[in-house]
């Protein structure tokens, strides 16, 4: 019999078979022996061991498309990625370590700011210009007045999307905008820390419509770039591509190159000051990583 798994947590994966309903699974001890961890996504063949309390055994993987370290789900179309437009203000050093991430992964990311309500209209565009400068599909909500739930749904239709973001920009409340079957916990923003507490505990997947889901994962504070030399980095700023082949030099790294295209983008206007910063400092953190 085959499934997805639509969560997991505490060993147990929930596995959801189209006509029979979900199924509550442990993985053989194989995947253990070999090191390989069922996935939140991932299709997978199960033995039925008790039919009527529909418990079973995870007893194959099926080949993935794609898989996801942080956060770990499999099989994914897209990335929603989430930050607050204010309180928590945005992170930008974080959201483009994400947005790496993902190009490296080849995931394509839409992106929402959420709580355009606690911002000017102007600072609201200026923040969504930014990326959507850069080639990004980007979105402006507000879960507290129910605003872009329109836009938002039209961006999952028919995709395997999963949601990601820091903790207290509003990713839970805007998942219970989307849809009614589960209500996820919202937390309060710590008025000391002035950040979210973490209220997902586990990935899961969330049935909007035929063929559209939602990942909901846990929050993150902080990434780290893996599995990337330095050279690689540039490749993953898309809107440096368009410069690549204009610089002097072929492989330009474009941080002390002259006659680099891409820093004159940047002295024009033409590419964002703060992403080239951002990927000084990403530049920087892979050329100091220790090797092991």
């Amino acid at each position: 019999m085959q499934g997805k798994i639509i969560k997991g947590i505490a060993g147990f994966y929930y596995v959801y078979v189209n006509g029979h309903g979900l199924y509550e699974c442990k993985a053989k001890g194989i995947f253990r022996k070999n090191k390989i961890k069922p996935l939140v996504g991932d299709d997978v063949e199960i033995e039925v061991l008790d039919s009527s309390e529909k418990e079973g055994n995870v007893v194959q993987i099926l080949p993935r498309k794609n898989s996801l370290i942080r956060p770990a789900v499999a099989n994914v179309d897209q990335a929603l990625v989430i930050f607050a437009a204010a309180q928590p203000d945005p992170n930008f050093l974080l959201l483009d370590r994400f947005l790496v991430m993902m190009e490296q992964q080849k995931i394509p990311v839409r992106i929402c700011f959420n709580k355009k309500d606690l911002v000017s209209e102007g600072e609201c565009e200026r923040v969504c210009r930014i990326y959507s400068d850069c080639g990004y599909e980007v979105v402006s909500t507000s879960a507290l007045l129910e605003e872009g739930r329109r836009e938002i749904f039209q961006i999952l239709r028919g995709k395997t999307t999963v949601v990601a973001g820091p903790s207290g920009v509003g990713k839970s409340s805007l998942t219970n905008l989307l849809q009614d079957q589960i209500q996820m916990e919202t937390g309060e923003i710590s008025q000391k820390l002035k950040r979210g507490r973490h209220t997902t505990r586990h990935s899961q997947m969330i049935r909007i419509e035929e063929d559209t889901y939602l990942v909901d994962t846990p929050g993150f504070s902080s990434l780290y770039l893996e599995n990337m030399e330095k050279e690689e980095l540039r490749n993953y700023f898309i809107e440096f591509l368009p410069y690549e082949d204009t610089c002097k030099f072929q492989g330009c790294l474009h941080i002390r190159e002259p006659q680099c295209q891409v820093k004159q983008a940047v002295e024009d206007g033409k590419i964002s000051r703060q992403r080239y910063e951002n990927y000084l400092t990403l530049f920087q953190e892979l050329s100091t990583k220790r090797r092991y």
